[in-house]
């Protein structure tokens, strides 16, 4: 599956609608982003059962600013509704790679319960 064009409602849409979706941060001036953008639609290919989205900050600043996104380029990696993972900077295939793996391999019955007890926990 190619790589998907992420504005605020798509985005949300995404993370609400799909068990695992990772998303890129980038802009068009940024040469890291450049590098990594192969890297990243590769993956989109190798793992038809993860949607891939990328947002460009320059486009979509409000997005953006609002995840509070200050480096680029930045992964954020979403499972079951959650962020489990985000991150600045680049990664190379093998290493984007073992992210996408771990990330498929969280149990998202355990995000759930650890989801609750913290908010249960939080009120106390």
């Amino acid at each position: 599956m190619a790589t998907q064009a992420f504005d605020q409602q798509s985005f949300t849409e995404a993370i609400q609608a799909n068990d695992t979706v990772i998303v890129d941060f980038w802009a068009e001036w940024c040469g890291p982003c450049k590098r990594f953008a192969p890297v990243f639609d590769q993956a989109s290919e190798q793992h038809p059962d993860v949607v891939f989205g990328k947002v460009d900050t320059e486009d979509q600043r409000q997005l953006a600013g609002g995840l509070g996104i200050q480096s680029i380029p930045t992964l954020m990696a979403f499972r079951g509704g959650y962020l489990v993972y985000r991150e600045a900077g680049a990664m190379s295939g093998p290493q984007f790679d073992e992210l996408v793996k771990a990330v498929k391999a969280l149990d998202i019955e355990k995000l759930k319960e650890q989801a609750a007890s913290t908010q249960s926990g939080a009120g106390a």
